[in-house]
């Protein structure tokens, strides 16, 4: 219990901290206008940032390579934008397909491509490889990385080009070769698990009288269903550790025996059973863990809502699906019961005890004030906080990896 209880200890420090920190006013400089940022090219085999491309403060790790066969090829989007022109020498369209934020960073490097240099676009001469042609493990092979140049293919301008790449958002920037600049991102999992866990605006909650809501319209101070030990209660929602209406997100989608169906982050924890359940029993005590949404597997053992502690239901099926809206409440026992199902209000940190300890702060700061700390939409100012700590002091056994790479997005 010590390395929950010193992490809880200093994000306490943190929390007392913060109040100053987060003062409204300018700060120094006010009023003063900034000199633009003159951009310095990167030099030949240099790369941005300074650690191994598939490293936490880099793209992150390997995921596995799609396929068109693949579940996860639907990860992928095609990318038409008419400012970039896509070498595609092997005539299938590949060069052309990516994850939604290599497309995104792509999009934004075009736009700097033709400011810079008028009458130049932006060339891409390889994408995602589904035919084998990079070394194993390379992030090509998940749509993650491109191989750029200019569409004159002036090698004078590759360097600045480069700069240009990190500039738009890349996670690594890599003056490859003479011939190419390479550039990668994160996966669309690891950011979407740095704002801890979430579920789409179109999840219902159940609040008082049995009546439901949609998660999207709750606020703070309002009663939901929760499980409280070993009791289905309703508790006040003290906060949202991350609220944002308009994003899209990937969901892992679980669908139970009885019907349920929940959708969360991949690094958000769900409560299974361990070992055998019966279909409709309560758990035995002691029966019930937290793993990873991305972890959960056809068979597993959901706790659903039903009698006065919650009933098991097998999961039958798991998917992958697009969903808009990213909605993270917190309540004061740590757990939501989502479109019938009990979930953990905590993500990317192994296990939910773990998480609850940490979380601890701020539950007191809200009892003490009657407040959180909560402006509006976007990540909680302590859950970002909260994660940064985590990576610093935690042992990366003890955290979702696809978090801490998000950890330093």
């Amino acid at each position: 219990m010590l390395l929950p209880r010193l992490l809880a200890c200093l994000a306490g420090c943190a929390l007392l901290l913060m109040p100053g920190c987060g003062g409204c006013g300018p700060g120094r400089g006010y009023g003063k206008r900034r000199s633009p940022r003159k951009l310095a090219p990167l030099a030949y085999k240099q790369f941005s940032p300074n650690v191994a491309e598939k490293t936490l403060g880099a793209s992150g790790r390997y995921e596995g390579k799609i396929t068109r066969n693949s579940e996860r090829f639907r990860e992928l989007t095609p990318n038409y934008n008419p400012d970039i022109i896509f070498k595609d020498e092997e005539n299938t369209g590949a060069d052309r397909m990516m994850t939604q934020r290599c497309k995104d960073k792509l999009n934004s490097l075009a736009i700097s491509v033709m400011n810079l240099w008028p009458g130049v676009r932006l060339r891409v001469t390889e994408g995602w490889d589904e035919d084998g042609h990079h070394s194993e493990e390379s992030l090509h092979y998940e749509g993650r990385a491109v191989d750029i140049t200019t569409s004159d293919r002036d090698r004078n301008k590759y360097a600045m080009l480069a700069r240009l790449a990190v500039e738009a958002g890349f996670d690594w920037v890599y003056y490859e070769s003479k011939a190419h600049i390479h550039c990668s991102v994160k996966s669309d999992h690891s950011v979407a698990a740095k704002s801890g866990g979430c579920f789409p605006g179109d999840a219902l909650v159940t609040v008082e009288n049995g009546l439901q809501k949609f998660i999207r319209d709750l606020r703070p101070g309002e009663p939901v269903l929760t499980l409280s030990g070993a009791e289905l209660v309703y508790s006040q929602v003290l906060t949202f550790l991350d609220r944002d209406p308009a994003t899209h997100k990937l969901f892992y989608t679980l669908k139970t025996k009885n019907g349920a169906r929940l959708s969360l982050t991949a690094a958000h924890l769900l409560f299974v059973s361990q070992g055998n359940c019966s279909e409709g029993a309560p758990p035995t005590p002691g029966s019930l863990r937290t793993v990873y949404a991305c972890d959960a597997r056809p068979g597993h053992c959901a706790l659903v809502a039903g009698g006065p502690s919650g009933t098991l239901s097998r999961i039958t099926r798991v998917t992958v699906t697009e969903r808009r809206g990213a909605f993270a409440p917190l309540t004061a026992q740590g757990t939501l019961v989502v479109d019938g199902v009990v979930a953990s209000c905590y993500a990317v940190v192994e296990g939910h005890s773990l998480a609850h300890w940490a979380f601890l702060p701020l539950r007191l700061m809200h009892s003490w004030t009657g407040t959180s700390g909560y402006r509006g939409d976007g990540v909680h100012w302590y859950a970002d906080l909260l994660h940064w700590l985590g990576v610093m002091l935690l042992d990366s056994g003890h955290l979702h990896p696809l978090g801490v790479t998000a950890a330093y997005s």
